[in-house]
């Protein structure tokens, strides 16, 4: 399966809008988990499935594809990265971070 990605069919847009395309990739199981734990340091496969506690090599495998296919994930000598616009998205996610420890709070 190819990654979400803007102008393709992607769920809940027949023309792939971008922000359709982007909450459709991020929706995947352990899309932003992957994400997050590449937010500000480089791991090999092995760190960072050991980092999302039970993530499956398979879907790990899968979920790496689609982020660098989206150019949000790179690899390097020392493993996976996020590319400029993969941390660039892990800052435009930071306010709803706040947001949701502000909610959790509130639900408490």
């Amino acid at each position: 399966m190819k990654a979400p990605l803007p102008g393709r069919r992607v769920r809940g847009s027949q023309t792939g809008r971008p922000l359709m395309a982007a909450l459709d990739l991020l929706g995947r199981r352990w899309a932003l988990r992957v994400l997050w734990e590449l937010h500000g340091s480089a791991h090999t496969f092995r760190s960072l499935q050991d980092a999302c506690d039970g993530i499956s090599p398979a879907v790990l495998n899968t979920r790496l594809r689609e982020l660098r296919e989206a150019l949000l994930v790179e690899t390097i000598d020392e493993g996976y990265v996020l590319t400029r616009s993969g941390n660039d998205l892990c800052d435009a996610l930071a306010p709803l971070q706040s947001w949701s420890k502000r909610w959790a709070r509130n639900l408490a």
